[in-house]
């Protein structure tokens, strides 16, 4: 199913709400009023109530969400609702983290490969993965891995995005500044933890 026009600050608050409802479920809740869901989330209420208008009506009068339906419904919306085969490109300290990262699997992601070109590097195991030449990168079109994590230095980024388009990964987040080119169907997220930490102290009082 596909949905158009949907605005992507929207489309940024369904994972967060996601969330919400699997610490809920964890919690073995079977439903939650959209008040307590922005208990939790920290988005007010009626924001909750206008993001999934956009997709029916997912509440019920009197009862509110029925938490294990509404996580089939949001994960269908964001394609969660099957696996994802992930790479990593980049197997430094920031790397290493992220292979350690227990949170992905909630969300279906599995990182199923991991490259680097440090010779140190190449063909130990980290966190259940080999590490791979990244010379290998073409091979991932015979793997299936549709999604892909660079965290490289800035100047390698272009070239290993290239490389990963050419190998059918239809998704990117980077860790890398550097603005990289890729074509209109690939998507790329970028998150660089020191602009979003240079914003903070503007609204800190003096």
């Amino acid at each position: 199913m596909r949905y158009h026009k949907i605005a992507n600050e929207t489309i940024r608050r369904l994972p967060i709400y996601l969330r919400g409802m699997l610490f809920l479920s964890e919690q073995n809740r079977k439903t939650i009023s959209s008040q307590n869901l922005a208990d939790i989330v920290g988005i007010n209420s009626w924001q909750i109530r206008k993001d999934f208008s956009y997709f029916g009506d997912f509440g019920k009068p009197g009862v509110g969400y029925i938490v294990e339906k509404l996580i089939r419904h949001i994960k269908k919306i964001l394609k969660l609702d099957k696996e994802h085969k992930t790479a990593l490109i980049g197997v430094g300290n920031l790397g290493r983290a992220l292979l350690a990262y227990p949170g992905f699997g909630p969300y279906g992601f599995n990182i199923v490969a991991a490259f680097d070109n440090d010779p140190a590097k190449i063909g130990k195991k980290i966190e259940n993965i080999n590490v791979e030449d990244v010379s290998r990168l073409p091979a991932l079109s015979k793997r299936k891995v549709d999604l892909a994590i660079i965290a490289v230095p800035r100047d390698a980024a272009q070239e290993v995005a290239d490389v990963l388009v050419e190998a059918g990964v239809k998704g990117i987040l980077k860790f890398s500044p550097h603005h990289i080119e890729v074509p209109k169907k690939i998507k790329v997220i970028s998150i660089d933890i020191a602009t979003d930490l240079a914003r903070l102290p503007y609204y800190m009082s003096a």
